[in-house]
């Protein structure tokens, strides 16, 4: 069941805090995902605690993004000083990756601070994209993002807005979405306008699938052939899950796309083993051979930051391990 309630998200942030006790090698996105469901509770100082002592840590692998993440949970009571600060911070870093910008960007937004938003947005995208290659998702969403926020303040669309017009996928154009004229729909009386509305409003939770602020994917697992042969050679009550190892890679790639379609967000893969899973089955009291463990041990593994986003990259590696490239390989069929 997901949480829903304040001491819902506390008492998964306990358990988040106990399975980070267990596997100290995963323990920054698991404090990581244990505040954020802090923040969603309304414990921020505990979630600030949290960020703390990440960030206290001798080798955060993300110092940034936490300080990005700490900044927009301070911000939220009451340490604009502060959180303007680490935003600040963040943008002289000049990072890498997506995230830390789009948290610093949207946080700004979120503040009414669309100037300083749009800069940052901008500093991102300039930085980010490279002229002729392929932009990625998380910088898609950044291009999605500048182009929400430019749309507000009237400004005119430049390469940036016209490169995020073509890269956008759903069927509401980006022009539509971020039009500041929606927000007078929302109090029409009209029902035929609240519809449309509703249309648009579905169209752009479908694209928003973005990974960055917290990257908690839904996952589903990918055992390597020889992990397969494994596994249902010791527990042969799984082979209706697993018919084949062909089966199994196409189902997973299947299963995705259905996922990405209906609007899931943050989609990811991971490995799986089979001393690993015997592992959480008796963590858990069961057996193996229980296929309702499956999707269990998925997200137990996504939790501890095992999972790798999907789609790669058309260029990229294909997940299956095939070495082919993905565009080449089970992303051929994608349009």
């Amino acid at each position: 069941m997901r949480p829903d309630t304040p001491a819902d998200h506390i008492t998964e942030a306990e358990r988040l805090l106990r399975t980070a006790g267990r596997y100290p090698e995963d323990r920054e996105p698991l404090l990581l995902r244990a505040a954020a469901h802090l923040e969603l509770a309304g414990e921020r100082e505990r979630a600030t605690t949290l960020y703390d002592d990440l960030l206290a840590a001798p080798s955060p692998a993300a110092p940034l993004l936490i300080r990005s993440l700490k900044a927009a949970n301070l911000w939220e009571y009451g340490h604009e000083a502060e959180a303007r600060a680490i935003i600040e911070g963040v943008r002289r870093a000049r990072p890498a990756d997506p995230a830390p910008w789009a948290i610093a960007a949207e946080t700004l937004e979120a503040h009414d601070e669309p100037a300083e938003a749009e800069a940052t947005f901008t500093e991102a995208a300039r930085l980010l994209v490279a002229p002729g290659d392929e932009v990625p998702y998380a910088v898609q969403s950044l291009l999605a993002g500048r182009h929400r926020v430019r749309r507000a303040m009237g400004l005119p669309h430049d390469d940036l807005d016209t490169l995020a017009d073509r890269l956008h996928s759903g069927n509401v154009p980006l022009d539509e979405l971020h039009d500041p004229k929606r927000l007078w729909s929302l109090g029409s009386s009209d029902p035929a306008e609240l519809r449309a509305e509703i249309t648009r409003l579905r169209s752009e939770l479908g694209s928003y699938r973005t990974a960055l602020s917290r990257p908690f994917p839904v996952a589903v697992l990918h055992w390597p052939e020889r992990e397969l042969d494994e596994l249902l050679a010791a527990y042969p009550e799984l082979e209706a899950e697993y018919p084949t190892y062909r089966a199994h890679l196409t189902d997973i790639e299947a299963s995705l796309r259905e996922l990405a379609q209906s609007g899931t967000p943050n989609l990811g893969i991971v490995p799986a083993t089979v001393p690993s899973y015997e592992a959480f089955a008796a963590s858990e009291s069961s057996t193996p051979a229980n296929p309702d463990l499956l999707p269990q041990y998925a997200t137990t593994l996504a939790a501890r930051g095992r999972a790798a986003a999907w789609p790669p990259a058309r260029t990229a590696p294909c997940w299956c391990g095939s070495g082919r490239a993905y565009g080449e390989c089970h992303g051929s069929a994608r349009e």
